[in-house]
């Protein structure tokens, strides 16, 4: 389902603008079509914040920083937003196979509507620290030896994309 030309090409770019869209017109529920409005919705919209999780089928999952511009077309390379401050120092660029991939989500939020218990995408992790950075209402899992990965997604691939 995911390729080259879902990441580089238009669809991953709508799927951006959507999430934005959907965030403004949650916010402006009850604004008219003004001129001030539509200033008020045009400049929200450009300080929105928005973050790119991708979803392994293995369980895994990364917040992308950034699309690696590579020549590679069979895998998907990016570089991951670190969570573990040992990690924060340098650039964590990763590749992945395109199958691998069983969902992408973009999240849109305003930096004045952040939820502050934000879920944190738990990758990065060294073998054998301890389980109690995970989100407090997620049960722990077991960590698995590889540093870069999180072993906690947010929901639950479904069965059809799972292993």
């Amino acid at each position: 389902m995911f390729n080259y030309d879902w990441f580089h090409g238009p669809a991953f770019g709508e799927q951006i603008q959507e999430a934005k869209r959907r965030c403004v017109l949650a916010h402006f529920v009850d604004s008219d079509d003004s001129k001030q409005s539509q200033s008020d919705r045009q400049q929200f919209e450009a300080e929105l914040d928005v973050r790119t999780l991708v979803y392994l089928r293995d369980g895994f999952s990364y917040e992308v920083k950034g699309i690696a511009n590579v020549n590679s077309r069979s895998h998907f390379v990016f570089e991951c937003e670190p969570v573990d401050d040992h990690y924060k120092v340098g650039a964590f660029v990763v590749t992945v196979p395109f199958e691998e991939i069983g969902r992408v989500e973009v999240y849109a939020v305003h930096p004045s509507e952040k939820p502050e218990d934000l879920p944190q995408i738990t990758g990065f992790r060294n073998q054998g620290e301890s389980e109690t950075k995970q989100v407090e209402s997620k049960p722990a899992k077991p960590s698995r030896s590889r540093n870069a990965r999180s072993t906690n997604s947010r929901r639950p691939l479904p069965p059809e994309l799972g292993r």
